[in-house]
């Protein structure tokens, strides 16, 4: 107790000191005893503009922008969150930001570390490096080995340095709230937020509330409460509504709930300020109400048509007279709630969309000039995915001040952004799950052999990275190396990279901790370009039939690496040092890797199923049945004994949202039907969107999964007996119905996740 007490004193004496002596220092000096920054790349090239010249999207956002040394209380509230044992130990002192960007330095005494960074986001940067780098132990997303500190923090040997050689270091996919649970508290989004901060992150998208701006602007153009209530989905759906591609589904909401989230989504804003990160906000770009033209004179609307079954809303023409008035009330509601920033995301035309008689050129330009009116200067960041942005769409705005997030630069060969986008800034991005499959892997060979070969090429425009999974917080692995990529001086060696992480991830080398991260390398991390970005999914998740080759129907149809390398993994996992196996990383890993093996057996069994079911072989078709049904039986057990894992958590969110029964059961179906049949029936079949997010979680596995599989089995081996054809089922009905259902899942674990390891691993060898 003595101890903690007289090194907080002094964490707070020399925070005093040195915050007093770096703001005596000229602008742009290095602090005391720091080692000068390499310097980053220059901001963007001057590219055709169709506006006045403004600050390059290579820049930080003025929102953001410091003259003077900031406060670190935010990030040492931050760090008391995340280490709460160990805060003290820590001294974080902050510095002017150069014109070469954001930096850190990490030194001190064992039990006495200083940390100096150019904003508080960047000190935990810094904090981050430390504790990976020196103290060997990791806080992933999710997973930690923190229980592995010593009481005593270990000392620095000399002075470790790094600088950002991109100004933005983007996250969170326009899919992320949906698929990562837009019932969340803000206590768990400020967790993530301090996670992303750690791994060096700037530029967070903070979708929550944005329905506000909507309900409040479009009131004064003729909608009522009510009529507008109804138009804006259920949260869960609500990301494809922001990217107009359909309205409604789930609601109507209460005025309740819209009030709710924008409190909700104004705190997460003002918490990444806080750190000095910036609140990417939804900017508007035309959406409205299809009868909007007949309540507005002289506004043109174009109909977008369908989306996958979904009626789309309809598209207000920038360049028409009523664009500008409602884009400046949609504007000054959302700053009134959410606060200022610099950075708006917005998408024109996403997936087919329809232009009409629009011109796109000037219709882009218009909607530039309203965000500009309303926040001048500021960044319009737009996804890089299929055909956007169009070439139209770049020639009738200043490119300098966009940033696109480019949602395939590890997917596709051949790929040159700075020809395919005229020199627009653009950040080299991932989409390594697409619904937040719970499929092991991701394209890190690409990652590590692209970022700074793009980087280095002569009139680049890369500015970033963008960290875009359509869920996150599932693959701690790909979260910690994609991040890596900008705060190291060249390329990262992907061997040495994974020997150094599965030395920290457990808190202590270990000879079968390395081995198993070897294999996992050597497999699904490490998958091969040209076709898709993220795993295979799981078959024990399809819907059942002898020739099914995956849940999602966008999915990759075949696996993508060498499953051995899975099984080998587990193997070596089990056999990692007692001492090691009590972290949470451990833990987490271990279910992780044992349901992937289990999984990937599954496109073993079914090949072998239809074979005996084809050539009527009975007995040996019911024999496999049973081998399919055991291992699923063990699937649900494995993946009950993880939190993260489990599908009781996700409904109880829903439910505490709403004010009474009605709306607890209506919250429930967002929260569900995303996850199953993801909407009605026309959607959610002719449309293929049923099981797109598909997920290996307890409840699901039992409750849906598993029944699915059965009752086709078991009308398989009816045929099989009375010579008939097998009887057809309606798995959207028997699907829909679980979705409507309201029973109850365990929010906590049970079971123990070695032993169950283990018995995957005995399944697997019999």
């Amino acid at each position: 107790m003595g101890r903690r007490l007289i090194l907080r004193c002094r964490a707070v004496l020399v925070t005093t000191a040195l915050a007093a002596v770096t703001a005596a220092s000229p602008p742009g000096a290095a602090p005391p005893g720091a080692t000068a920054p390499a310097s980053a790349p220059a901001s963007g090239p001057q590219s055709p503009s169709a506006g006045p010249a403004a600050p390059a999207a290579g820049t930080r956002p003025a929102a953001v922008t410091r003259s003077a040394p900031f406060d670190p209380a935010p990030a040492r509230s931050s760090l008391e969150r995340l280490l709460p044992s160990r805060a003290a130990q820590f001294t974080l002192v902050p510095v002017e930001e150069p014109a070469s960007g954001d930096y850190f330095t990490v030194s001190g005494e064992a039990g006495a570390i200083v940390v100096r960074g150019t904003s508080p986001a960047t000190l935990l940067t810094g904090v981050g490096w430390y504790l990976e780098r020196v103290a060997g132990v990791d806080l992933g997303w999710p997973g930690s080995s923190v229980g592995r500190l010593p009481g005593t923090l270990p000392a620095v040997d000399g002075t470790l340095t790094r600088s950002a050689s991109v100004p933005h270091r983007y996250a969170l996919n326009d899919t992320d709230e949906g698929y990562s649970g837009a019932y969340r508290d803000f206590a768990s989004y400020q967790h993530d937020i301090d996670l992303m901060a750690l791994h060096g992150v700037n530029e967070v998208f903070v979708p929550t509330g944005a329905e506000y701006p909507y309900y409040r602007a479009l009131q004064e153009f003729g909608y009522s409460a009510a009529e507008l209530r109804a138009w804006i989905p259920a949260p869960a759906h609500q990301g494809w509504w922001l990217l107009q591609n359909l309205s409604g589904f789930g609601g109507p909401v209460s005025d309740r709930l819209v009030e709710a989230r924008a409190t909700l989504g104004g705190r997460i804003a003002s918490h990444l300020r806080s750190l000095g990160m910036t609140p990417v906000l939804p900017g508007f770009f035309g959406t409205v109400p299809a009868d909007f033209a007949a309540r507005n004179d002289g506004a043109v609307t174009v109909p977008q048509g369908k989306w996958v079954g979904f009626d789309r809303p309809d598209w207000l023409d920038p360049t028409g007279p009523v664009f500008a008035r409602l884009a400046a009330a949609y504007y000054r509601h959302q700053q009134e709630r959410f606060g200022v920033s610099d950075m708006f995301k917005m998408d024109l035309l996403h997936e087919g969309g329809v232009a009409g008689a629009v011109d796109v050129a000037a219709a882009a330009g218009a909607v530039q000039r309203a965000l500009d009116t309303a926040r001048p200067g500021a960044t319009w960041v737009m996804l890089g995915w299929q055909n956007n942005p169009t070439d139209a769409l770049l020639s009738g705005v200043d490119r300098r001040r966009l940033l696109i997030v480019d949602g395939l630069s590890d997917r596709y060969d051949g790929l040159d952004r700075e020809a395919r986008w005229g020199g627009t800034p653009y950040a080299f991005g991932t989409i390594p799950n697409f619904g937040g499959h719970t499929s092991v892997g991701a394209n890190t060979g690409a990652w590590v052999d692209r970022f700074h070969a793009w980087l280095g090429k002569q009139d680049s425009a890369l500015r970033g990275i963008a960290y875009l999974p359509e869920a996150t917080g599932g693959s701690p692995a790909a979260f910690d190396l994609f991040t890596e990529l900008a705060w190291q001086t060249g390329p990262i060696d992907q061997k040495t990279w994974f020997a150094e992480y599965a030395a920290r991830r457990y808190g202590g080398a270990d000879p079968h901790a390395a081995a198993a991260w070897e294999r996992l390398r050597l497999g699904p991390y490490s998958m091969a370009t040209g076709t898709w970005s993220e795993p295979q999914d799981s078959l024990f998740a399809a819907r059942p039939g002898l020739t099914a080759a995956t849940a999602a129907k966008w999915s990759p149809k075949a696996m993508r690496y060498d499953a051995v390398t899975v099984e080998r993994a587990l193997d070596e996992l089990l056999q990692v040092a007692p001492r090691l196996r009590t972290t949470d990383a451990y833990r987490f890993d271990l279910v992780d890797v044992a349901r992937q093996a289990l999984t990937n057996r599954s496109r073993v069994l079914l090949p072998r199923i239809k074979a005996a079911y084809e050539a009527g072989d009975l007995t040996g078709f019911r024999a496999l049945v049973r081998e399919w049904q055991a291992h699923e039986e063990l699937l649900g057990r494995l993946v009950g004994s993880d939190q993260r894992f489990l599908i009781g958590p996700w409904l109880a969110d829903a439910r505490s949202w709403g004010a009474d029964a009605e709306e607890q059961d209506q919250l429930e179906y967002d929260a569900r039907s995303i996850l199953t049949t993801w909407a009605g029936k026309g959607p959610s079949e002719t449309g293929g969107l049923r099981d797109y997010a598909n997920r290996e979680w307890s409840g699901l596995v039992q409750d849906v999964y598993a029944p699915r599989w059965a009752a086709y089995f078991a009308s398989l081996d009816r045929a099989l007996v009375t010579g008939t054809a097998p009887v057809a089922v309606d798995w959207f009905a028997r699907d829909d119905a679980w979705a409507r259902g309201h029973q109850r899942y365990p929010t906590t674990p049970t079971g123990d996740p070695f032993a169950l390891a283990g018995e995957v691993r005995a399944a697997l060898a019999a």
